[in-house]
């Protein structure tokens, strides 16, 4: 078993802490604007000396409430500027913070109140703070809750009133005695399968995180730049990036109004953006469907296949003449567009979560927004490999980020430990001893390593699909070329103890509108109506056709079904970073399964 292993570039010594940058922008330079906040629908700048000082006072009202170190302290909210302000004010006691995401189920919320054995929470909405109170009398760790948005005060507003009577010294004590080695946040896995577990990650795993970031990205995270950050803080990539960019004062909003997003970054102007594969492919698809709406499909066909080529041509040598005056024509017509769309600043993205797919990391970089995708998981703090500026390699997910190791076992499963990774999963030694032996972390991943120590993430360990005739199918190959086709949201291979591979088809609700317009069916038609049409059955054996040519003949789709809906967070399919929940989906459309495979 051949390991691969990178070097730390920095230190962290035993008081290192991530709050600490908090209080050191306070100090070096306090009219900085660290922070935008929506107020009012407008953006108003907050500077690092405002945001110390709420943070100082909501600390102090934490203290005031009790709050010890090492005691858990949940946040069930969307990504906000609140989200951030409390997480800074509880590690900042010495507390550890317990975010959950504000989709959760009753069950769900009940469960991670329980087993973290939280002794607070924050929650956001009416709806929130109604969910906990009636599971109240199940949580005897759960001394309070207090609202986020209130008709009358609020939860920083209780905080400092609170806080106002404890001596400022007894913060600067608690500051004093972090260490390195303490544990900061418990984060539970959304899970695919199974009850989420909680993953313990202390300062040193999330300081080898921000700084590994630092030395990946030195032109990205830096003073100066902007980043909106969209995706739910609950999940580690947002909060690690947000993490790292505050620290290296990049001017950072927070937004979780998705359906606005595109105004929103027209005004925030973002040169960067982080963000899972699934928006960048709404982004795509939607420019696709638009152009096709307005009579441009042919052109935008040929601007996106220049892009790829002009992408792929930088990664060999570099384009010739031809390909350089296509690129520069269509830069006028279709890309200028879609970086406006962005807001006309950004030249750059991270992704992480789940597979980007090398056509759209080749389309984005062609179209001049380079996407730096990484990989990782909640147990790794995030990103444990990424590309990184100057070493992109499309399609993979990278190198090493510094003071980490990895290795392939005899099974191909990818195999890391480093000072990202976490030591052990809450309670659960079970689970802990099952994934970390010998010092290795088993991802669970399948995964490759090229000549240039590069990493692809080629499937899911658990997702592999052994067929009645033997043959392994990863699913992902197949699943990311279908979502490549615009009227596809989601698709799930099928097919273990089956003669062949079957697929469920997922239809967009927004490309589904378009798409009936354009061949003259009723406008009030469902998805559920027209699932055998077929002018959309064509459009789908369409896409199949396309996906079977990257696998081999045993792996390729033979039959397919298409849904009545489509998966979403809310009914339960997909988790809050968009990836499918494949137990549940098997589950609820096990009829749809047994009709692919009925003779």
């Amino acid at each position: 078993m051949r390991e691969y292993s990178v070097p730390a570039s920095f230190t962290i010594g035993e008081h290192d802490n991530v709050v600490s940058s908090v209080y050191s922008h306070e100090r070096t330079d306090p009219r900085y604007v660290i922070l935008q906040r929506l107020v009012d629908g407008a953006w108003a700048d907050v500077t690092c000396a405002e945001v110390a000082a709420q943070i100082r006072s909501a600390a102090l009202g934490l203290i005031a409430e009790g709050v010890q170190a090492g005691d858990r302290v949940a946040i069930l909210s969307a990504t906000r500027y609140e989200w951030v302000i409390l997480d800074y004010a509880i590690l900042s006691v010495g507390a550890v913070t317990v975010p959950i995401y504000e989709t959760s189920s009753a069950e769900q919320v009940r469960w991670v109140l329980e087993d973290s054995g939280a002794a607070l929470v924050f929650t956001e909405t009416e709806a929130h703070a109604q969910m906990v109170s009636e599971l109240a009398h199940e949580l005897p760790s759960l001394r309070k809750q207090l609202r986020i948005e209130s008709a009358g005060p609020t939860a920083l507003d209780e905080l400092a009133q609170g806080g106002a009577g404890v001596a400022p010294a007894e913060l600067d004590r608690r500051l004093a005695a972090l260490r390195s080695s303490d544990p900061a946040t418990l984060i539970y896995t959304s899970g695919t399968t199974g009850r989420p577990k909680g993953v313990q990650l202390t300062h040193a795993n999330l300081l080898s995180e921000t700084r590994g970031a630092t030395t990946c990205f030195p032109t990205l995270l830096r003073q100066n730049e902007r980043l909106l950050v969209f995706l739910p803080m609950a999940h580690v990539l947002a909060r690690a990036l947000s993490m790292t960019a505050f620290a290296n004062k990049v001017t950072l909003g927070y937004t979780s109004d998705i359906k606005n997003l595109v105004p929103m970054l027209q005004v925030f102007k973002p040169t960067i953006v982080v963000s899972v594969p699934r928006v960048f492919e709404k982004v795509y698809n939607t420019a696709e469907l638009n152009a096709r709406d307005s009579g441009k499909g042919r052109i935008f066909e040929l601007a996106a296949s220049t892009a790829i080529a002009y992408s792929e041509a930088l990664g060999t040598s570099s384009p010739n003449l031809l390909l350089k005056a296509a690129h520069a024509v269509f830069d006028r017509l279709v890309y200028g567009k879609l970086r406006a769309a962005l807001g006309g600043d950004c030249h750059a993205a991270i992704s992480g979560g789940a597979p980007l797919g090398k056509r759209l990391g080749h389309f984005y970089r062609g179209v001049g927004l380079s996407i730096y995708e990484g990989y990782g998981l909640t147990e790794t703090s995030a990103a444990i490999t990424v590309n990184r500026i100057g070493e992109l390699k499309v399609g993979t997910v990278g190198k090493l980020v510094p003071g980490n190791s990895m290795a392939i076992a005899p099974d191909g499963e990818l195999l890391v430990k480093g000072g990202v990774v976490f030591d052990g999963y809450w309670r659960n030694e079970k689970a802990t001893d099952e994934a970390i032996i010998d010092g290795w972390f088993h991802t669970g991943d399948l995964a490759s390593v090229d000549a240039d120590d590069f990493l692809s993430i080629t499937g899911r360990k658990k997702e592999l699909i052994v067929t009645a005739g033997g043959k392994n199918v990863a699913p992902a190959v197949l699943e990311d070329a279908l979502r490549a086709h615009p009227l596809i949201s989601q698709a799930m291979a099928v097919g273990d103890n089956q003669p062949f591979i079957g697929v469920l088809i997922a239809i967009d609700p927004e490309s589904f509108e378009v798409w009936k317009s354009h061949h003259g069916k009723p406008a009030g038609a469902s998805v559920s109506d027209l699932r055998e049409d077929p002018d959309l059955v064509a459009e789908i054996e369409m896409a199949i056709k396309d996906a079977n040519q990257h696998v081999s003949h045993a792996e390729s789709i033979r039959k397919f079904r298409i849904l009545p809906c489509d998966f979403t967070v809310q009914t339960g399919e997909l988790t809050p970073t968009l990836k499918v929940k494949r137990n549940v989906v098997a589950e609820k459309f096990a009829g749809e399964i047994e009709a692919i495979y009925a003779k």
